[in-house]
């Protein structure tokens, strides 16, 4: 289907989305955020895909919501419209691997659905941060409970109350993202992790980010107990049997997807 503020591409055995508003920055207004909830809803459908990556410019991966669009809206706005919730959450529940890979600025909703993504690839030139409280609001897509979780208490608190802006050094040495690459092979180096993760077993990988994301929603007892499970599950799949054959042989796998 036709996009305006969105291009869609795919890349062998990945979706790539590239964030398409370069005269706002990228920032995310409605019909974007529709968009590409509709684009992952494609991608999710689509067999041939195992893997998503989504970018923005070099200039800025999002500066964040469109503060224009929202500015008017009154709290029954916001609340009857379960606005953010009903969105931009389709990110972050998205069963498909997604990376993002991120240069320039990544602010506010922007750093938020960086954070939603299963992990962050930064250009050397990425900046994040969380400016909200300097237009007297706070993030309102995570960023108060993403950030802390990612860099701790201290710094998110310094960022949230201040706005201040981390780069993509700060960013790696925090643990908000996962490594930092030159700016001009930032979306190339996206799509090959995103590729190696792609041609892995499909319901291994979907297994396997169900139990990393599990470990912020439990405890580690519980973590552990339903990690086990999940790993005793993978016994009754074609690709376990597959995979440990194939390492005994000393060959690559024919992985079946099932």
């Amino acid at each position: 289907m036709p996009y305006e503020m969105i291009i869609v591409e795919t890349r062998g055995p990945v979706g790539l989305i590239t964030l398409n508003r370069p005269k706002a920055l990228n920032a995310l207004c409605d019909q974007l955020v529709t968009e590409m909830g509709q684009a992952l809803d494609a991608f999710e459908a689509d067999d041939a895909v195992g893997a998503i990556v989504i970018t923005g410019s070099e200039k800025a991966f999002a500066a964040g919501a469109d503060i224009k669009e929202m500015s008017g809206f009154s709290y029954m706005d916001v609340y009857s419209q379960n606005f953010i919730t009903a969105k931009w959450e389709r990110v972050a529940k998205c069963r498909k691997p997604v990376v993002a890979a991120v240069a320039g600025y990544a602010l506010g909703g922007g750093c938020e659905m960086a954070m939603m993504c299963d992990f962050i690839i930064a250009a050397d030139n990425a900046r994040f941060g969380q400016p909200e409280i300097t237009i007297g609001t706070i993030p309102g897509a995570g960023g108060t409970q993403r950030l802390t979780r990612f860099v701790g208490k201290s710094k998110a608190m310094e960022m949230v109350l201040t706005g201040r802006q981390m780069d993509a050094a700060e960013a790696e040495r925090s643990g908000l993202v996962s490594r930092i690459v030159p700016v001009a092979d930032l979306v190339d180096e996206a799509i090959k992790v995103a590729e190696r993760i792609a041609k892995l077993s499909r319901p291994i990988v979907l297994m396997a980010k169900d139990m990393v994301n599990a470990a912020y929603e439990t405890t580690l007892a519980e973590g552990i107990k339903v990690e086990r499970r999940v790993f005793h599950a993978t016994f009754a799949t074609d690709d376990q049997k597959e995979g440990m054959a194939a390492f005994a042989e000393k060959r690559q796998p024919d992985w079946k997807n099932r």
